[in-house]
């Protein structure tokens, strides 16, 4: 199996470089050797393929070759908001949404959250979480790395949304609800989507009342109640299937 690596760096075609440290280790962990070809992305939309010229012992030099363009998204954006849940279920979380194509996660701080974060202890899990998508781009073959954004409050969100200048994303606003009045997914319309997921013990009858205020739609994922940090995922594999 060809080994996929990541590179932080914008690639261009026929130039040698060295591997950027983490995938310098990546490539050492798996014994790769001059003369062989790894396959490099850059989070843009392509596969390099990229023969090794050299290993040292810190440094890994390639020839990169031709992009291939690659499409492995869904066939529509989506940014998940999620209530983080607790312990290792959010690496979790951030792993699989990976693989099933978020575009986007915003990771929510609300009133029922049992993970509270803050300050340099946010920064390191943030930083933390995109690692691990970043290992499971490789992993599944996508070009594109999902963005972990910064920690906010589900408030702090909310309000960052409405404002004028907002980088709001575009397209329907869902809130995931085990409300029995909550609309079937089957209605929700092919295009972008905005998915807010609350943590364990879902989200607060506050906070569920500003989602709605803000233009989120409670939208329902089927008679069983899900875990935190398995609702989106069933949204994501929805939205795949559906193609």
């Amino acid at each position: 199996m060809t080994i996929r690596l990541f590179s932080d760096a914008p690639l261009q075609a026929h130039t040698t470089l060295s591997l950027p440290p983490a995938a310098a280790r990546h490539a050492q962990v798996r014994r790769v050797q001059p003369g062989d070809v790894l396959v490099l992305f850059d989070g843009l939309g392509c596969d390099w393929p990229a023969e090794v010229l050299a290993m040292g012992r810190s440094e890994v030099r390639v020839q990169v070759g031709a992009p291939q363009p690659v499409q492995r998204e869904l066939p529509h954006p989506v940014l998940l908001a999620v209530g983080m849940p607790a312990n290792d279920r959010m690496d979790t979380l951030v792993e699989k949404a990976t693989e099933l194509g978020a575009a986007a996660i915003q990771p929510l701080l609300c009133e029922r959250a049992v993970l509270r974060l803050d300050g340099e202890r946010a920064l390191k899990k943030v930083a933390h979480w995109q690692g691990v998508a970043v290992a499971a781009s490789e992993q599944c073959g996508r070009a594109r790395v999902p963005h972990i954004a910064p920690v906010l409050t589900l408030t702090a969100w909310l309000a960052g949304l409405a404002r004028p200048d907002s980088a709001a994303p575009v397209g329907q606003r869902l809130l995931l609800s085990p409300q029995p009045g909550a609309a079937p997914l089957h209605g929700v319309p092919p295009g972008p989507l905005c998915v807010l997921s609350g943590p364990e013990g879902g989200l607060a009858p506050a906070e569920e009342a500003a989602a709605l205020a803000a233009g989120f739609h409670a939208t329902g994922l089927g008679p069983r109640v899900l875990r935190a940090d398995t609702a989106p995922l069933a949204l994501l594999a929805w939205v795949g299937l559906r193609g």
